[in-house]
């Protein structure tokens, strides 16, 4: 068949770009641009080759194999096949298993089907030489692509690069077309949070949050937030410090609302403002609410007001359009929520509850994020960057949601999309 597939390892191509442009291997120092990575292959595999594209498959490694955003993203694009393996730890260090074993099977499967006349790899594994091999008594010519090496090295193996049909070389100059360090400025240089997530990460706390009392002993209740690896107010003088407030900190707000005393869209009694606005969200047991609040407003879960017909399609949009991206998965989780309320009035008592969101939604807005991969474990650390990101959307579109709910009263009559069944 005259086609030609490329066959990726993208812990070798993203880990040696890395090496190129940031001068270590880690993955985190760069940015990547998936779009115009699969671009820039499919319109050198072509130009090279002479064959029409049959597929690109992207070989990487996945904690529990589950996916992550780029993976999402990935699997979403025309000609582009993800194939994912498991990444452990062991000695601190990430590591890739069954990802070779795939690529070979992939490899071996193509040209024993006769799939296509080339194939293009880009590794620099020599585990793959069986299969390359295999490939090419199958009649299949194999083109084998490397990545610019940092200092001039080989970063493949040389009895890869001795039984390949052809070798080139991705350098620099393609490289930076879709891969960029993260402290560089350029096309994939990273954006500038959301003026949402912004504001948490840089308000410092506010002054009503801190204590007027001079500093007495430390009891259970104040050695808590030390031990939940947050420091002791300061004492009384002590300037305010800057940093991102804890659920604990917002609880000395008035009225526990948040700082505008009410959610924006529906104020309620004035508060001493703070330096910015904070989305901050809390499990429960986090915030300290007077006695007389209850503990949870009642308000029902997504999986109460959801029917099996809409779980189906729910999950359909899940794998065809929903990207992975924290502030998204918020957003979605948010509309679908809203869109399926059959009283109205949920609607106002979740906006009452401001910034918090309620132990059960909030629970089940992470359980959902963690589909995409989001809460997967860093370093041991569950991103807390995502986690307000996340939050960030949901409130974002209880904010749309709420004012389209209260403009028939200043624009006219007019159906309420937060009220539809």
């Amino acid at each position: 068949m005259d086609r030609c597939v490329v066959l990726v390892d993208a812990g070798y191509l993203l880990g040696a770009a890395a090496s190129l442009l940031a001068g270590e291997p880690s993955r985190s120092r760069i940015t990547v641009d998936h779009a115009a990575v699969v671009r820039g292959l499919r319109e050198r595999a072509e130009r090279e080759t002479g064959r029409p594209l049959l597929r690109i498959y992207w070989f990487d490694g996945a904690p529990d194999r589950v996916p992550q955003p780029e993976h999402r993203r990935l699997r979403v694009m025309p000609r582009v096949t993800v194939r994912l393996g498991a990444l452990t730890r062991t000695d601190g260090r990430w590591a890739q298993k069954g990802v070779d074993a795939a690529m070979h099977a992939e490899l071996s499967e193509l040209a024993r089907n006769r799939a296509c006349s080339d194939v293009v790899l880009v590794t620099g594994d020599g585990d793959l030489l069986p299969g390359m091999m295999s490939a090419k008594e199958h009649g299949v010519a194999v083109h084998l692509w490397a990545v610019q090496a940092a200092d001039g090295d080989y970063n493949q193996s040389e009895d890869l690069v001795a039984e390949a049909d052809e070798r080139r070389v991705l350098d620099r100059e393609w490289i930076t077309r879709a891969v960029q360090p993260r402290d560089a400025a350029g096309p994939c240089a990273p954006q500038p949070p959301r003026p949402e997530i912004a504001a948490i990460l840089s308000a410092p706390l506010p002054e009503s949050a801190l204590p007027t009392a001079a500093p007495k002993p430390a009891t259970g209740d104040e050695a808590a937030p030390a031990k939940n690896g947050h420091a002791p107010a300061p004492a009384e003088g002590a300037p305010a410090r800057s940093g991102v407030p804890t659920p604990k900190d917002l609880a000395g707000l008035v009225g526990g609302r948040g700082p505008a005393g009410g959610h924006p869209a529906h104020p309620g009694p004035p508060a001493p403002p703070p330096a910015a606005t904070l989305r901050w969200s809390s499990e429960r047991g986090w915030v300290e609410r007077p006695a007389a609040e209850a503990p949870d407003p009642g308000l029902p879960t997504l999986a109460q007001l959801t029917t099996a017909e809409q779980r189906w399609a729910d999950r359909e949009e899940d794998i065809t359009t929903v990207s992975g991206d924290p502030f998204e998965v918020g957003q979605v989780f948010a509309r679908r929520w809203i869109e399926r309320l059959s009283d109205a009035s949920a609607l106002r008592t979740l906006t009452g509850e401001y910034p918090r969101v309620p132990h059960r939604i909030d629970g089940e807005l992470l359980r959902y994020a963690a589909r995409f991969g989001l809460l997967a474990h860093k370093d041991d650390q569950i991103d807390e960057h995502d986690r307000y990101a996340i939050r960030a959307g949901f409130w974002r579109e209880v904010d749309a949601r709420s004012v389209a709910e209260h403009a028939p009263s200043t624009a006219g009559p007019s159906s309420a999309p937060g009220s539809s069944g």
